[in-house]
């Protein structure tokens, strides 16, 4: 019977044989298991009800089989989420070991040292897998989900870090029903124009049916649905001196576009946030949805949807630029976590080619380029490859990602309903939103400088 004892000095391997002799060779490669210090963890990890996360739930089994490595999962409503871990990221020991973040929580848990720097765990040569290829993961992703530190202080750049890594990302493209488009020979929009000509046409030639469901409850949905048109229209909430540039001429065209896509989607789109609006296209109560790719899988189930199967997707249309969104999630370690390393393989375990890929396949969004290539997928998944070719003109800087930006973000999304639902003229409504940003700004220090 062979048995052997592998030992670790100064990263030279030693091998204690008993028995029939074997090469130290054939010995290291038996032994090498990178996961084995970890076996009987217990992980701890927090995430949102999400389809990708949804989707993650089916996967982890097989991570435990492989590693050893169990995982206990708290799946939040996400805006819970982010409550529960504004909490636990203050105490001293905390008891998730791995979180799940919406994207503009990042530069919140950044600025407030709260999150670990992924720099130390991709050195550690115990750790990280030497296959993991770090280039194929979406760069649009990583830049807005994971970068800190680098330009504008949440962009790359020459000093910037990784604290997180895309899990969940989101683009953003255009669903669109093919067989009401054929019908009336309305064509699949390329451009803003052709987008809001589309969006008040179809009630007119199906009455009854709304052009486009769209976001548009007060607050953050609100503020969402009008940043989706600002970046592609050609507007930014800041220019490159922080100064408020939202309520320029992009800016006013934008709050048009939404105030156009609102008047003339189906009945309660003024309520709208991204589930409602989904379940309207979803429903059939709408002609055109334009949001996250994390949608598709759940417009194509005949169980829950009455438009499955007729449905098309494009990217998002033109205006000045393309410019799609960068959004949803991202997975980090927080600094007070108690078993960080083996948060860390779960994490790289779940966004190296094979976890990403196991995860799409079972209705997650892809965080690599090389799992929207695959041939299987795409066949289980066509619209995959539209997916794929929007990612080329994701936009990681169409909000930006900055410790003030909740307080300005609400106060777009309240000013913007009031555009949607209470006439208020976008001009003036921009005008009021850049003079209170600016001063939330200047109290924040971001004018020290000048």
């Amino acid at each position: 019977m062979l048995s052997f004892t592998n030992l670790l000095t100064g990263g030279a391997v030693k091998t204690i044989l008993t028995g029939t002799a074997v090469s130290a060779t054939m010995a290291g490669a038996l032994l090498a298991n990178p996961y084995e210090p970890y076996e009987g963890t217990t992980l701890v990890i927090n995430v949102p009800a999400h389809p990708h996360y949804n989707a993650m739930m089916k996967v982890l089994p097989a991570f435990t089989e492989e590693t050893g490595i169990e995982v206990e999962v708290d799946q939040l409503q996400y805006l819970k989420m982010r409550e529960r871990q504004t909490l636990e990221l203050t105490k001293d020991e905390g008891d998730y070991d791995m979180i799940a973040y919406v994207v503009f929580s990042k530069a919140d848990y950044v600025y407030a040292d709260q999150l670990e720097n992924l720099a130390k765990y991709f050195m550690n040569p115990a750790l990280a897998d030497p296959n993991y290829d770090q280039a194929d993961l979406i760069s649009g992703y990583v830049e807005n989900i994971g970068v800190a530190g680098g330009q504008k202080g949440y962009l790359p750049g020459q000093l910037g870090s990784a604290f997180g890594i895309p899990f969940g990302s989101e683009t953003s493209v255009l669903a669109y029903r093919k067989d009401i488009f054929e019908k009336h020979g309305i064509p699949v929009p390329e451009t803003y124009d052709q987008l809001l000509d589309a969006a008040c046409k179809i009630p007119e030639v199906e009455p009854g049916m709304g052009g486009m469901a769209s976001r548009a409850a007060s607050g953050h949905q609100a503020s969402h649905a009008f940043l989706l048109h600002l970046a592609p229209l050609g507007g930014r909430v800041f220019d490159d001196n922080w100064e408020p540039i939202i309520n320029n001429e992009a800016g006013v065209a934008a709050a048009n576009a939404l105030k156009t896509i609102v008047d003339c989607g189906p009945d309660g789109s003024q309520t709208f946030g991204p589930a409602e609006a989904a379940a309207a296209f979803q429903q059939g109560q709408a002609a055109m949805f334009m949001d996250s790719i994390a949608f598709a899988a759940g417009f194509e189930d005949p169980s829950k949807s009455t438009v499955a199967g007729k449905v098309g997707y494009a990217l998002h249309p033109e205006g000045v630029r393309r410019g799609s969104q960068t959004g949803g999630f991202g997975i980090a370690i927080p600094k007070n976590a108690q078993n960080k390393e083996a948060a860390f393989l779960l994490m790289q375990w779940l966004t190296s080619k094979k976890g990403d890929l196991m995860v799409a396949m079972a209705g997650g969004n892809p965080s690599r380029f090389s799992t929207y290539e695959n041939a299987e997928l795409n066949e289980k998944y066509p619209y995959s490859a539209t997916f794929g070719e929007a990612l080329k003109y994701a936009d990681p800087d169409w909000r930006p990602i900055i410790p003030t930006w909740g307080k300005i973000n609400a106060d777009i999304g309240t000013t913007m309903s009031q555009v949607l639902t209470e006439g208020l003229d976008p001009q003036e409504a921009l005008d009021g939103v850049a003079t209170r940003a600016r001063a939330i700004m200047e109290e924040a220090g971001y004018y020290t400088w000048q």
